[in-house]
């Protein structure tokens, strides 16, 4: 199973749409829009509380939002007016394309390495288990983990934690992959290890969209980022100018506290 995305470079891969979110009273999104083209690398970033986990989580249907546009691979996510999902099939369908990586790596812990890997493409994809296998031994190879495929989530580091949970991602070969802080847990000794998988995957051509807290990375990777601020889009724009450029007082204030 390879990475390379297919297609022309300009295709839309997802695009967001005046998303808007509350919980209860609190409005968390206020109608923000996003657009990633294959091979783009969207860095979100902003302060606890800015909205930046939960427009991810809108993205793939793991909280609902309240009203605006979801649009996967040029198909329009329908929706009912609370938001759920339309048509179930449909959204089942879409998640396979957008492969999530969360902050604290959900792996399932009563299974080892190599089956946490093959559980959707033989459960949910219907592959069959001899090349799930074969592709999941591949992938934990790529994230440098070919010697633990017998092992236990539990006896592991959280950096080998987390590469396992991105070749998790990876064995659905997903469009779009989204990232919510994939760093966030891990000791500061273990961040490079993830990062380097993630810049692997970049320079692959992979479409991810990452919240972010890793100012330095996202200057690296991204082809565009994103600064949220009580739920709206403050600054947009390539790293070179939303990270060596700031406009407001609000982003230029938040770089220096992540400085």
């Amino acid at each position: 199973m390879d990475g390379r995305q297919t297609g022309r470079a300009d295709e839309i891969a997802i695009e967001v749409r005046d998303l808007h979110k509350s919980f209860g009273q609190l409005e968390v999104l206020k109608g923000v829009s996003l657009t990633a083209r294959r091979g783009d690398v969207i860095a979100i970033i902003g302060g606890s509380g800015s909205g930046k986990s939960t427009m991810l989580r809108c993205m793939n249907f793991l909280e609902k939002p309240a009203s605006g546009e979801i649009i996967v691979g040029g198909e329009t996510v329908k929706m009912r007016p609370d938001g759920s999902p339309a048509d179930r099939r449909q959204i089942e369908r879409i998640r396979t394309k957008l492969a999530m990586v969360f902050q604290s790596f959900n792996l399932w812990s009563n299974r080892t390495l190599l089956e946490n890997v093959i559980e959707v493409p033989v459960h949910v994809l219907k592959v069959p288990r001899a090349e799930a296998t074969r592709q999941a031994r591949a992938l934990l190879a790529r994230v440098g983990l070919a010697e633990k495929e017998s092992t236990y989530p539990l006896f592991l580091s959280g950096g080998q934690q987390q590469r396992a949970a991105i070749a998790r991602a990876l064995a659905v070969n997903p469009d779009v992959m989204l990232f919510d802080e994939p760093t966030s847990a891990l000791d500061p000794e273990l961040v490079s290890e993830v990062l380097q998988v993630i810049k692997d995957l970049a320079a692959e051509g992979r479409t991810m969209i990452i919240v972010t807290h890793e100012m330095s990375f996202a200057r690296d990777v991204a082809s565009n980022v994103l600064f949220l601020y009580q739920g709206q889009i403050e600054e947009q724009g390539p790293p070179e100018q939303v990270l060596g450029n700031p406009q407001t007082d609000r982003l230029k204030k938040f770089l220096q506290s992540v400085t």
